[in-house]
């Protein structure tokens, strides 16, 4: 019977989880910012006009003016999306350019893109499974500990990384699950559930939560590893590209599976509370999974990028407040009850929560060419900041857009090293890892 069910399931809920990957990036990373405009957009691959989305720009009204945004000091990134609830703030931001740090190479292997931050400590991953440990005051490695046995370093370990205090909470691509002390180089507990796990990391009080690649979410004592609850969620026969999400407020606990359900479970009872799902195609194909982003959640709304559509959706009883015929393959922002992001075709969108109208939309590759007086090109954009009320749009390399509110550049810059995983700001300084694996820090 539960076969049976599943078969049905699958031929009303599966859609094609295609990612776009037409996108170029700019060809050569040696070119120099300088006043030859020409040759810098150069670089970019020629602009694809076609796609099936919204494209409409919309240019923002005469006299508009933003509610006021508070801009907010970290001083640290425990959780690779920030914190709980996925959502980045408005950010401070010296953008001084000038080179505070940069470290020596991390690894030899291929490194993961997120990094974790916490009392002078960077925390990095690689694909071998290495957890490194950098001291920036030191500016050298301090510890770098590998679980595995050499049996298994043969084989890429994806690792999935949140920190509290001291401790990494790790679960990985094979099935382990394990607390690791970074002070003291030493593993606090291990257990081996022998089924992947496919989700970011999230901790509630006593509670480590995660999810497994056939869709199941686990609460685990975070104290010995032993799972408290199991909850089941619909499996799928073909594994694609998404990867589970979790997102934590001060009541629920979300979850979007692979099915394109999303979940919300009261996180105290650690029991379902409604669920509702996001992949509404009836295509038969198996191999039409879901694809989406990160949930957020803010106040008392969700928003999530499905692969045709953006969900603004009440967290209290799952309705969807609104749905747009637009994709953001970049995380959104959601900040003072607005939303920014970047869609599949280029264009900056602004977005009042509160009414769903939308503000602006600009196309962005239009507003480079004209930036810089030059040919329109198609950017390859990596991920979307806000920081002293302004927005930074980093490309998948060296440069960056610096955008004010009302989505008009201001202007175009370089930073000193390519990138090679998503920056993150901490105390108004830039970090983020280049090309050659190294830590660098821009003060």
């Amino acid at each position: 019977m539960k076969k049976i069910f599943s078969i049905l399931i699958i031929l009303i809920f599966c859609q094609n989880c295609s990612f776009d990957q037409k996108s170029g990036i700019w060809k050569n990373e040696n070119v120099v910012f300088d006043n030859n405009e020409n040759d810098i957009f150069s670089e970019f691959k020629t602009l694809s006009s076609s796609n099936d989305y919204f494209k409409e720009i919309i240019k923002i009204r005469k006299n508009f003016k933003f509610r006021d945004f508070t801009v907010s000091k970290n001083s640290e990134w425990s959780d690779i999306f920030y914190k709980n609830t996925n959502n980045f703030e408005n950010f401070e931001y010296n953008e001084l350019n000038q080179t505070f740090l940069k470290g020596k190479k991390i690894s030899k292997y291929k490194i993961n893109d997120k990094i974790l931050f916490k009392n002078d400590k960077a925390i990095i991953t690689d694909l071998k499974g290495n957890i490194i440990v950098y001291s920036i005051t030191e500016n050298r490695i301090v510890n770098k500990f590998n679980f595995y046995r050499k049996k298994l370093k043969k084989i890429n370990i994806s690792l999935n990384i949140i920190l509290e205090n001291s401790i990494v909470y790790v679960s990985d691509n094979i099935g382990f699950l394990y607390a690791y002390n970074i002070d003291n180089n030493k593993v606090i507990w291990a257990k081996n559930y022998k089924v992947p796990f496919r989700s970011n990391l999230k901790i509630s009080k006593n509670n480590l939560i995660a999810a497994n690649q056939n869709n199941n979410l686990y609460f685990f004592n975070k104290f010995d590893g032993e799972v408290i609850t199991l909850i089941p969620t619909e499996d799928t026969p073909v594994k694609n590209e998404f990867i589970n999400n979790l997102a934590l407020n001060s009541r629920n606990l979300f979850f979007l599976n692979t099915y394109g359900s999303l979940y919300s479970i009261d996180k105290s009872k650690m029991k379902i509370k409604w669920f509702s799902n996001l992949n509404q195609s009836l295509d038969i194909n198996p191999s039409n999974l879901f694809f989406g982003n990160q949930i957020i959640s803010y106040k008392d709304k969700l928003v999530i990028s499905s692969r045709n559509q953006l969900y603004i959706i009440n967290e209290n009883n799952g309705s969807i407040i609104f749905k747009k015929n637009f994709f953001s393959s970049i995380k959104p922002l959601v900040v003072n009850d607005y939303i920014f992001l970047i869609t599949n075709n280029d264009l900056i969108i602004a977005m009042d929560l509160i009414d769903g109208k939308i503000i602006y939309s600009y196309d962005l590759n239009s507003m480079i060419s004209e930036f810089l007086n030059s040919k329109k090109k198609k950017a390859k954009f990596r991920s979307l900041i806000m920081a002293n009320s302004k927005i930074y749009v980093f490309l998948n390399n060296s440069y960056y857009l610096k955008m004010d509110l009302n989505g008009d550049i201001e202007t175009i810059k370089k930073i000193p090293s390519k990138l090679n995983s998503d920056p993150i700001l901490i105390n108004g300084s830039l970090f983020f890892l280049d090309r050659k694996k190294r830590l660098n820090i821009l003060n």
